[in-house]
């Protein structure tokens, strides 16, 4: 209220001021000030290349950008990201104090306890922490015997007890010191503790060779093995309790394509498993949950494939033990004997429009035979699913209304196919809101306490564990925004928030949703549930936030969140930096429009290759839909994309300029025609699977039709635009510059309605510094842009 209050000046005339007034009238009158100009937007020069395909061709000015081998463009390449550079400080200068003030509050809603909550593992308990004064976190163990002497990483200090003289803390791994080998930063990719806890694989981004470098440490000593040490690795798996590592190479157009078996402690060569030749079949691996097999997962653009490595023996060969159609998602499991599959593969020859789980012998004759687990439920979608030795945990969904529960195991034989309330679910306590819920690491096979994060548009992260034995769960980690601060318990204190819990039937109704047990934010933030009806008549489900206190019909500005690809879950998990818009009475809204998750197979083909209009009429749709029912204010509405989100928000900007007065554009995927037609950087089947095939005529027209470089519109006013960009991103940084460098050259200029390249040279997401920095200047771009 303040900052409102120093806004408005009222003046109050005394009569000792009167003379000064008076003379005032006969003096010479002043010049009054004028405003400087606006800052002027750099033009960079334009190369038109024509491009032809299908008879189809079209002209592009700025594909120069893209010419990285071209030392010349290069250099015009460089000199015009220092120009946007300097645009874009001279845009935002007028704004330092609000971004000042945004960092200051953003900052303040940082957990000041930064450990992971303890995970349990046989007789350790392994956490990270971030000692203060460090960039970077420091991988740690303790043994679980003296889980009650441990409340927290600071007493006793660095884990050493000095009353008893017992070391509490072993020190694993300390990323600030892979910080020095690795050109200044720590980015992670891979880490795997083999199953005796004897070493630590894991893999370092080396950022002058472009790839991740495979190191295993001996944890005993805390030294780094001499093999095997690999670069370009994609995917690693223990085997032989911990005594080989199996791990995965890619080439260089990073495919993963090879399958290597090293022996620890052996001086011999690492075998080669599997070398696949063929260009477009992509690699992968993974080890069951009781390190009994590794699954190696083969997909191209025509099959997908599932192997078997028998861990106890990794150099005897690969089973075959699944095949089916393109693409399909396909993990295995396996318990007491049998091999579970949970696919979305069609169903004998038919196609599925969800997940589900079956079963095989591991030991059968040919052909393999699979059995269904559960008659199919239209009203009850299996989301995912997590096993432990003794039980088997459901994610399941519900229309909008996510459930977790868990059945006992093993399964009964002989039944056939039934309907999961046979099976005697457990359902589980869940907070009112729930967006997703992901399951943890969950490493410790034998023990029936499972870990799940529970995320809510109305809640931080709540880390969850459940003892599936006896119904008590406790939360172990969420961060706890009335009080600014992160709850992290250990030893004792875990026993003051645990709760005991009756196991309930299949309605899950029984209220466990006590706003008190959960630091749920409802009290103050309010989250409704819309269906908006798309252009072609299809319900699109829509999300709104907003604070109960700040909420005016049709006064309010909002924001506007889409993705919609690869069939991935709109991210809508509380994040605190909204906070900062939703106290200043901004309505945080959420589209999830087709093409991404949570409605099915079919949900998300319906907004791919051809299909991808429909996401952008659906998100279209959502955002018409708030401005007419006076859910946000006419021309107070932004968009906010991430990725292939970008290209989303972007398109609908194309088709209503008008709809949107700013959006943010994270590392957005801009310009589709060329990329997917001459790949710079990698791309694989998903990719083309999820845009088109500029080979196939229908797909290329479909990109063409929807592509957001080709399709600005000309002599229109554009919203303000602000394109986050970052020289270390899966899409090129040019994407973002040239769709910058079009838009300004095609739309009317209005300084009011600046487009913006916001560059950053490091990874933000692995720096909390430059994270809060860079949502405080994207938060402050839209409070300035909604105020001019």
């Amino acid at each position: 209220m303040r900052h409102l209050l120093h806004s408005r000046y009222r003046r109050f005339f005394h009569p000792s001021t009167a003379t000064g007034l008076l003379r005032s009238v006969h003096s010479k009158p002043q010049k009054p000030q004028s405003q400087p100009p606006p800052p002027t937007p750099p033009k960079p020069p334009q190369k038109p290349t024509t491009f032809t395909l299908h008879d189809i061709s079209w002209e592009d000015p700025y594909s120069w950008m893209s010419s990285l081998n071209d030392k010349v463009a290069m250099r015009h390449m460089d000199v015009y990201m220092e120009q946007e550079e300097k645009y874009t400080e001279a845009v935002m200068a007028d704004s330092e104090r609000i971004q000042s003030k945004l960092q200051s509050e953003m900052a303040s809603r940082f957990a000041s306890d930064l450990s992971t909550p303890p995970l349990r593992w046989g007789p350790w308990l392994y956490y990270r922490r971030i000692e203060e004064g460090k960039q970077y976190p420091v991988l740690c163990r303790r043994l679980a015997s003296l889980n009650e002497e441990f409340i927290s990483h600071k007493s006793p200090s660095a884990g050493f007890d000095f009353t008893s003289g017992k070391r509490i803390e072993q020190k694993l791994l300390d990323y600030n010191q892979e910080a020095e080998r690795f050109g200044g930063y720590a980015y992670e990719e891979l880490s795997e503790v083999s199953p005796d806890h004897r070493f630590l694989a894991y893999t370092m981004y080396d950022k002058d060779n472009d790839y991740f470098k495979l190191s295993v440490r001996d944890l005993n000593f805390g030294s780094l093995c001499s093999k095997p040490q690999a670069d370009r690795v994609s995917n690693l798996a223990w085997a032989k309790g911990g005594r080989a590592l199996i791990y995965v190479v890619t080439d260089q157009n990073k495919r993963p394509y090879r399958i290597y078996c090293s022996m620890l402690g052996s001086n011999e060569e690492d075998v080669l498993l599997l070398d696949e030749p063929m260009e477009n079949v992509y690699v992968n691996i993974r080890h069951t949950k009781d390190f009994r097999f590794v699954a190696v997962n083969m997909f191209s653009t025509k099959f997908s494939k599932v192997f078997l490595i028998n861990a106890a023996d990794p150099l005897s060969g690969l089973t075959s033990v699944w095949e089916c159609e393109a693409l399909a998602h396909c993990i295995v499991e396996h318990h007491q004997g049998y091999l579970y599959l949970f696919t979305d593969a069609a169903k004998e020859g038919q196609p599925v429009d969800c997940h589900y789980l079956i079963r095989s012998p591991v030991h059968t004759s040919a052909p393999r035979k699979w059995e269904s687990i559960l008659i199919d439920d239209q009203d009850l979608i299996v989301e995912d699913v997590d096993f432990c030795d003794t039980h088997l945990v459901f994610i399941l969904r519900e229309g909008r209304k996510f459930k977790l529960c868990s059945v006992d195991l093993p399964l009964p034989d002989g039944k056939g196919p039934v309907y999961l309330k046979e099976l005697n679910p457990h359902f589980l306590p869940l907070p009112k809101y729930v967006s997703q819920i992901s399951p943890g690491p969950n490493y410790d096979y034998y023990s029936s306490s499972m870990r799940f994060t529970v995320s809510s548009p109305v809640m931080p992260d709540a880390v969850v564990d459940y003892d599936l034995s006896n119904g008590k769960w406790n939360i172990v980690q969420q961060q706890n925004m009335l009080l600014d601060r992160t709850r992290v318990l250990y030893g004792t204190s875990v026993s003051s928030v645990e709760k005991s819990s009756i196991y309930r039937s299949s309605t899950n109704e029984a209220s466990f949703e006590d706003d008190r047990l959960w630091n749920d934010l409802s009290e103050f933030y309010a989250c409704e549930n819309y269906d908006v009806s798309s252009c072609d008549g299809v319900l699109v489900p829509l999300t709104i936030v907003y604070s109960r206190t700040r909420k005016k019909v049709g006064h309010n500005p909002g924001l506007l969140h889409g993705h919609g690809a690869y069939g991935e879950l709109l991210d809508k998990r509380w994040r605190s930096e909204l906070k900062s818009l939703l106290d200043r009475g901004w309505v945080i809204a959420y589209a999830d429009v087709r093409g991404g998750g949570g409605g099915g197979k079919k949900w998300h083909h319906d907004g791919r290759r051809t299909g991808k209009r429909n996401s952008i009429d659906d998100y279209v749709s959502c955002a018409k839909f708030l401005i007419e029912k006076e859910i946000v204010q006419e021309n107070k509405l932004a968009g906010w994309g991430y990725s292939a989100g970008g290209l989303l928000v972007a398109s609908a900007i194309n088709l209503c300029p008008d709809l949107f007065r700013a959006a943010v554009l994270k590392v957005p995927f801009l310009d589709p025609s060329n990329t997917l037609l001459y790949p710079i950087l990698p791309l694989t089947p998903v990719d083309y699977e999820e845009f088109g095939y500029p080979g196939d005529i229908e797909d290329f027209r479909a990109i063409q039709n929807y592509c957001p470089y080709h399709n600005i519109q000309k002599d229109v006013f554009y919203p303000a635009v602000m394109v986050s960009s970052s020289f270390n991103t899966r899409f090129g940084v040019w994407e973002a510059a040239k769709w910058v460098a079009r838009v300004r050259e095609r739309s009317i200029y209005d300084p009011e309605r600046p487009i913006l390249l916001n560059l950053t040279v490091d990874i933000v997401e692995e720096n909390r510094y430059l994270q809060c920095k860079e949502s405080a200047l994207e938060t402050a771009f839209l409070i300035k842009m909604m105020n001019s």
